[in-house]
């Protein structure tokens, strides 16, 4: 019976790697890679298409393979997501950088849950939504789900949120700056950029739109907001540790240790002890790791989840992207002076 038990789970994970390998395959369409859509986003969507049409014809059995997929493998992805960054980059870039971003994710993750009271939405609904907003897109409601644990469709809801808006966001940014409307200096441009669009892709893409001196700067500040997920995994398990969970009593607290892992990882990339090619290998093994959980999150959601939610989680990214924009640019033109 375990040997049967295994072999299903099995099956399971297969059949997201498959997902995980079409996502990939997907993403290196043209169409696809003008909208810089990464293979996570792509990887989502499949699942999605999955859970609305051939989910019902394959065994129950499976199950259990595609939620270790979205949980445990997810868990490895955010860890292994250090390897991205390094604590040097961090320094490099200045205090000030450091300082925007700690407003601009402070700000939203208080904003996104002011707003989500008022709008009556779900507080799980309304935290992964701010997460995502306020650090790096579906990577970071990826990382707080591991957290809150809320009912997949959610999460599938949050990043579908997230990643509408940077993608608005990512053309936005570049047209307005060619038009001339934002009156910013390249550092401050960088800085403005990195410290507000959502998924490190929107930041590449609209970046490099906007040239080699404003990309350098924003992908840096872009990389201390994805640094500054793991401190924000460890408040969120003591602030919302305690909570009730669906009519049972209190929900035990529950310490992200995977955030511990991420930032060793961070400080271990530092010392730049890898070759760059095993690095860039790890990276390219741990997109495809993360892509195997949005495929597994998608392939828990249904359209009539999607219905259930209705239109305030749509409402409340669109509330939080006006703030990120218009409060973003303030601080910047401000601020950015100072660097």
């Amino acid at each position: 019976m375990a040997s049967d038990s295994r072999k299903s789970m099995l099956h399971g994970i297969l059949l997201i790697a498959l997902f995980s390998c079409a996502a990939f395959y997907i993403a290196e369409f043209d169409f696809i890679k003008k909208l810089s859509f990464s293979p996570l986003i792509v990887g989502i969507v499949l699942g999605m298409l999955y859970a609305n049409s051939l989910r019902n014809n394959l065994p129950e059995t499976w199950v259990p393979g595609i939620k270790f997929c979205s949980k445990r493998i997810l868990r490895l992805g955010i860890i292994l997501y250090g390897f991205r960054l390094t604590f040097q980059s961090v320094i490099a870039v200045g205090a000030e950088a450091i300082v925007i971003d700690l407003i601009i994710v402070t700000l939203t993750l208080l904003l996104g849950m002011a707003l989500g009271k008022l709008l009556k939405i779900d507080k799980d609904l309304s935290l992964l939504t701010a997460t995502g907003s306020a650090i790096c897109g579906a990577a970071a409601v990826l990382g707080a789900e591991s957290v809150v644990k809320p009912q997949p469709y959610k999460t599938a809801v949050a990043v579908s949120t997230v990643v509408i808006f940077g993608t608005i966001a990512m053309f936005v940014y570049p047209a307005l700056h060619s038009a001339g409307v934002f009156t910013l200096e390249p550092v401050e441009m960088g800085v403005y950029t990195g410290s507000t669009l959502h998924e490190v892709a929107h930041v590449v893409g609209a970046g490099n739109a906007m040239g080699e001196n404003i990309s350098d700067v924003a992908i840096i500040v872009k990389m201390i907001r994805v640094i500054l997920l793991a401190p924000v995994l460890l408040a969120m398990s003591f602030f919302i540790g305690g909570k009730s969970g669906e009519g049972a009593g209190k929900r035990k607290i529950t310490v992200p240790w995977f955030a511990f892992g991420f930032i060793a990882v961070i400080g271990f990339n530092s010392l730049n002890l890898l070759p760059v090619a095993i690095v860039n290998f790890i990276n390219g093994f741990d997109t495809f790791l993360l892509t195997m959980a949005m495929a597994a999150l998608g392939a828990e959601t249904s359209i009539e989840k999607f219905r259930q939610a209705g239109a305030k989680p749509f409402l409340l990214a669109a509330l939080l992207f006006a703030w990120l924009m218009g409060g973003g640019y303030l601080l910047a033109k401000f601020l950015g002076p100072l660097l």
